[in-house]
């Protein structure tokens, strides 16, 4: 998962996910970092791209909620029933995830 490592709502997200049993599911990279630029580049974004987070899972990028609604599959607890927020069309819900990401630095 590639993250925004300079946003502090991106880190605490990070420390909520390891904290609810994604610390082994999920391998998180810096969308800055040589590593986070080149799997940018391999998944035909940008390397300066830092729109969302940007999940890989089984060779496919996801960003915005899918990658959100994604991560919380894998996640301990209650979590995973916010999947059934896919049926949501992606299109408002990536409205809502880009207001959320527009206030972030904001949040905390």
């Amino acid at each position: 998962m590639l993250i925004d490592s300079k946003c502090t709502l991106c880190n605490k997200t990070v420390d909520f996910i390891k904290r609810n049993g994604g610390e082994d599911e999920f391998l998180f990279l810096s969308l800055f970092s040589e590593e986070g630029k080149e799997t940018l580049k391999t998944h035909g974004f940008p390397e300066n791209y830092t729109e969302s987070v940007v999940l890989v899972e089984n060779g496919n990028a996801y960003i915005k909620s899918e990658a959100a609604l994604r991560t919380s599959k894998k996640l301990n607890g209650l979590y995973p029933v916010l999947y059934k927020f896919k049926i949501i069309p992606k299109k408002v819900r990536d409205k809502v995830y880009d207001l959320i990401a527009r206030h972030r630095h904001r949040i905390y």
